[in-house]
């Protein structure tokens, strides 16, 4: 997937999966800026931000009358695999410049990105 590599040529996680919604032509690339923000859990911890990035793109694309239910669906998907939206949940006992933090985040990112391409499919 293309968002992993934006984020190992330094993107962060959120703006990773804007990026590859821009390549596509899903979004503007004026939601890069939006998606800043959300990396690392939102400078808190709290929600990942690969996970955030997606519902950015998901609302852009399916609009206010299905954002909700799409928002759902996607966290649905993804914790059924990671048990968890949290980013210090996602990463804990990791140190945030470890490479065992990095590819665990590559990881979160692909994720987010296949569950996305295939919600994008549906709702396109």
């Amino acid at each position: 997937m293309k968002a992993a590599e934006y984020f190992n040529q330094g993107y962060s996680c959120s703006e990773s999966i804007i990026m590859e919604a821009v390549e596509k032509g899903l979004v503007p690339e004026s939601l890069l800026s939006v998606a800043t923000p959300f990396s690392g859990g939102m400078g808190s911890g709290c929600l990942c931000g690969a996970l955030a990035g997606s519902q950015i793109v998901l609302g852009y694309i399916v609009g206010r009358q299905n954002g909700r239910a799409a928002a759902r669906e996607f966290v649905k998907k993804f914790t059924e695999k990671h048990k968890a939206t949290c980013c210090r949940v996602l990463t804990r006992g990791m140190d945030m410049a470890s490479p065992e933090r990095k590819a665990h985040c590559t990881n979160m990112v692909q994720d987010c990105s296949k569950i996305l391409e295939e919600m994008v499919k549906v709702n396109v």
